[in-house]
């Protein structure tokens, strides 16, 4: 069963103090392409983090993030008073002395002084980091099944797609005879318009056969049904088949161009251009598989 790269997972853990969220987005990308916003108290533990997202996700756009609400009054961040109140009182000082207004919005003069807001040094605690972990793991969790169901989605629709390849290739088979023959009775038709004019007709016919040969579609018809085939048993085969499955798309495109520069025929022609706008849909949700 495939996996896509699109994925979400979100927890809360609750701690005596605060809420921590979790969350973890993921789009498609040729490779992990890992981004993080992680509190100042778990940076430590950010190597850790990204190892796990690493050897979990595997491939794409990953975007991680941890927030914190802080329960109650207690919180890291406080005014630092003792720093407001002796800045207010140089402030007064100093416009007394040389005859300077005060500021007309104390909060915004006082607030932007260096010091003003001070933030508590906090060691992580085992307990409290096994909690926050837990619910990393659990979020990576979320967005792996969020992935495999995405997966079962696109997997239902390349194989409805396939089905259609197979069914267009089967409808070429009524029309090559009917386009060999026409090809045939076109070069007759036009060497019996020209007056006086004699021809080999065992030459005349070892160059038909070779220039039928030319628009033989037999092999090409053949390595599709074999590349469909294998589209199916790799999607088969589990989750990491994502670009193995974009290289059998590109060599079935190989085939049905090949087909369309090959049938010199209307009805034939509008079958590759159908092949071909099945297989574009393909290609287009491919590039999401992990």
């Amino acid at each position: 069963m495939i996996q896509s790269m699109t994925g979400f997972g979100k927890v809360t853990a609750e701690l005596p103090s605060q809420k921590v969220t979790v969350e973890i987005k993921s789009l498609n990308s040729k490779q992990l392409d890992l981004s993080t916003r992680i509190p100042a108290i778990y940076k430590e533990k950010e190597m850790e983090i990204r190892s796990e997202l690493l050897q979990s996700l595997e491939r794409g756009k990953v975007e991680f993030s941890i927030y914190i609400e802080y329960l109650g009054k207690n919180t890291p961040t406080q005014i630092n008073l003792l720093a407001i109140e002796s800045y207010y009182e140089q402030i007064k000082e100093i416009s007394d002395k040389l005859n300077i207004p005060v500021p007309t919005d104390w909060f915004q003069t006082l607030l932007r002084m260096p010091d003003a807001i001070k933030s508590d040094i906090m060691e992580l605690d085992d307990q409290e980091w096994e909690t926050v972990h837990n619910a990393i793991k659990r979020a990576i969790k979320q967005l792996q099944d969020f992935r495999i169901q995405e997966g079962a989605m696109l997997q239902k629709l390349f194989e409805q797609k396939i089905a259609n390849i197979r069914s267009l290739l089967e409808k070429v088979a009524k029309y090559e005879t009917e386009r060999i023959d026409k090809v045939k009775s076109r070069i007759v038709d036009a060497l019996q318009k020209i007056e006086n004019f004699d021809y080999d007709k065992n030459r005349f016919e070892q160059e038909m056969i070779y220039y039928i040969e030319k628009l033989d579609i037999n092999e090409e018809k053949n390595r599709l049904d074999n590349h469909l085939k294998y589209f199916l048993s790799t999607m088969q085969s589990g989750h990491g088949q994502g670009k193995k499955l974009g290289f059998i798309t590109q060599e079935m495109g190989r085939e049905i161009n090949t087909l369309g520069s090959k049938s010199n025929h209307a009805e034939m022609q509008k079958i590759v251009v159908q092949m071909k706008d099945e297989l574009e849909q393909i290609k287009e949700q491919v590039l999401n598989v992990l």
